[in-house]
């Protein structure tokens, strides 16, 4: 009787395993779904900036040269005000940035955590879902990263380092002395995987 009962326990514990399994496969492809319909929006909606960054580069200096601790612009994407669209070539990944990180929207897209691409400070928060941040723990120190604003002003980065830091670690994570900083859970959520890059000047 024990020994049946232990079977089904352990049956019940295989299956559990598995719906869990399945419903984070369809957690990620669901919000990686959502992250690359939000791409094609904001280029919808910013389809004209090439153009007139041309025209502006032209005649002035960008407004965030003049003025770096200015707000970033934002534009409106699926009910979601997005500072731009962060491109790491190694992973094949084009994703939306939303302006304000929280947990609910996580699940729809990476989040500027804090600071700025302007005051090269910028760290950006992503989910370890296999379409968003997951990946990020296999870049090497070279590999290319790329931010784009809401306003098309372009910031090319490569990685330098890769760290990890703590759950709660907020002063570690945000320490340092780098432009950009991408991060994602990892260890069940104990630890955070960090990319830390340097802008490349051109």
């Amino acid at each position: 009787m024990k020994g049946k009962l232990l079977t089904g326990v352990g049956l019940l514990l295989i299956a559990a395993a598995l719906l869990l399994t399945v419903y984070n496969i369809r957690e990620s492809d669901r919000a990686g779904a959502e992250s690359e319909e939000m791409v094609v929006r904001m280029e919808s909606l910013t389809a004209d900036l090439p153009e007139r960054l041309e025209t502006e580069k032209k005649e002035l200096v960008p407004e965030y040269k003049k003025n770096p601790e200015m707000e970033m612009p934002t534009v409106e994407v699926n009910g979601q005000e997005c500072v731009g669209t962060i491109e790491i070539p190694a992973l094949g990944l084009k994703l939306p940035v939303i302006s304000e990180w929280s947990y609910a929207k996580l699940k729809k897209a990476p989040c500027r955590y804090s600071g700025s691409a302007y005051l090269k400070n910028m760290i950006i928060a992503g989910h370890n879902y296999r379409t968003h941040f997951s990946g990020i723990k296999r870049l090497d120190p070279g590999d290319s990263v790329v931010f784009t604003d809401a306003d098309g002003n372009v910031f090319s980065y490569e990685v330098t380092e890769m760290e990890t830091v703590g759950g709660y670690d907020i002063e570690k994570m945000e320490g340092g002395d780098w432009d950009l900083t991408l991060f994602t859970c990892t260890n069940k959520g104990k630890a955070r995987a960090a990319v830390r890059c340097r802008e490349i000047e051109e």
